[in-house]
């Protein structure tokens, strides 16, 4: 894969890793979201839509055509095997898509934001990580606030992504710690600092 180095800004839900990538992006970094961009490849694409049916259930793809996130959501993070199932499908298009993204960049430095960088396949694919860190506390009120779910829907979401086993830690990877209490800047411009060297 041509172009600059590629970070990923990882950890799951409610840690806080969109807060950084704002930060960084405000810094004037290009970031690749790759949870809003895998579903606009999912509304886009109607293979992915048919296969999507197939695999998890026939209801989550709408009348009109739409994904029913509601109930997709409801199924796969109740259902292991099915979040796998769906995974399986939407990674691959979405690897493509970050290739192609980073190959029409000319920036030295570019991020990619995901919660599941090990299961997704993309560690491969970056040269370094930043692994987001929060209390889980912090992180249920975080989402609880964001999205309204209740307290059991937030846990069963964190457990299904942190079930994943990761037996090769990216050799490359930093914690950021986003506890409210320790300053984000700081942590960010200490890791930025040898790309500005450059």
């Amino acid at each position: 894969m041509n172009g600059g180095k590629l970070i990923a800004i990882s950890g799951g839900i409610g840690c806080g890793k969109s807060v950084v990538c704002h930060i960084v992006e405000a810094m004037g970094y290009k970031v690749y979201d790759c949870d809003s961009n895998a579903k606009s490849i999912m509304d886009s694409d109607v293979v992915i839509k048919d296969e999507i049916a197939k695999a998890i259930h026939p209801d989550v793809i709408k009348s009109d055509g739409l994904i029913d996130r509601r109930l997709l959501s409801e199924i796969v993070f109740a259902d292991y095997e099915a979040l796998t199932r769906l995974n399986r499908i939407v990674h691959s298009a979405v690897r493509n898509d970050l290739a192609l993204w980073v190959e029409g960049n000319e920036d030295a430095v570019m991020f990619v934001e995901t919660a599941i960088l090990y299961q997704s396949g993309l560690d491969a694919m970056v040269d370094e990580v930043w692994m987001v860190e929060a209390p889980l506390d912090l992180r249920v009120d975080r989402v609880k606030k964001r999205n309204g779910f209740s307290s059991e829907e937030i846990l069963a979401r964190i457990s299904s992504q942190e079930s994943f086993e990761i037996t090769n830690l990216h050799p490359n990877t930093h914690i950021v710690v986003n506890d409210g209490c320790m300053a984000l800047l700081p942590q960010i411009e200490k890791l930025l600092y040898p790309y500005l060297q450059q």
